[in-house]
């Protein structure tokens, strides 16, 4: 039989901390416990705000997961391949959709993370960036055409983006994380890295 909700109410104060318990805990917190949470903040802001080297290195582990459940001996071409599929999918394809998701919904952010104001911009660079995102999911099993499409298009955005920030740099003295550091390089780097996977599988006949 259920006891009455009255004293379950007064059994449940009865057995709830006490304001004195409650404050006592809070001030038997370690140090360390703050110290943590704030790591584990910067972490998670690191990863999320320069995204294109996150999930370059995502491309990477999961071509090399691909790679080491594939039969042994590996056929010719098999890790050039992985390499390069992987990177389609998440350089180009999830990068680009993570970068018209911020652009668009998150266009003030994204600005800010740039040094730049808010701007009606914002939001056809998303959409580019979605076109982009929306080939590279297609080249992911694609023929060697359409996945040297994926990667021509996004190159001449990229570079054209790293000219941008050279110039911001140079004439508005905007060294922004979002404008001077890792999102720079990538711009420079990931189309070289691109190509380079795209020639290693067509020399070996997978592309």
């Amino acid at each position: 039989m259920r006891a009455p909700p009255y004293i379950l109410t007064v059994a449940a104060i009865s057995r709830a901390p006490s304001r004195r318990a409650i404050l006592a805990t809070h001030a038997n917190r370690t140090p360390e416990a703050p110290r943590m949470d704030n790591a584990i903040a910067d972490v998670i802001t690191f990863v999320m705000s320069n995204f294109t080297l996150t999930f370059l290195v995502v491309g990477l582990v999961f071509a090399a997961t691909a790679i080491a459940r594939a039969p042994k001996p590996l056929g010719e071409g098999k890790a050039a391949e992985e390499v390069l599929r992987w990177f389609l999918f998440w350089s180009v394809g999830v990068s680009f959709l993570y970068n018209f998701v911020m652009h668009v919904f998150f266009g003030e952010m994204a600005a800010g993370f740039i040094g730049w104001a808010q701007s009606p911009f914002q939001a056809e660079v998303g959409f580019a960036s979605l076109g982009f995102a929306a080939v590279g999911f297609l080249a992911f099993r694609g023929p060697w055409m359409l996945r040297l499409g994926a990667i021509l298009g996004p190159a001449l955005f990229l570079w054209g983006a790293a000219g941008g920030h050279i110039y911001q740099m140079v004439a508005a003295d905007n060294f922004a994380p979002g404008n001077a550091g890792i999102i720079f390089w990538t711009d420079v780097l990931l189309p070289v890295i691109g190509f380079g996977m795209l020639w290693a599988a067509r020399r070996e006949g997978r592309g």
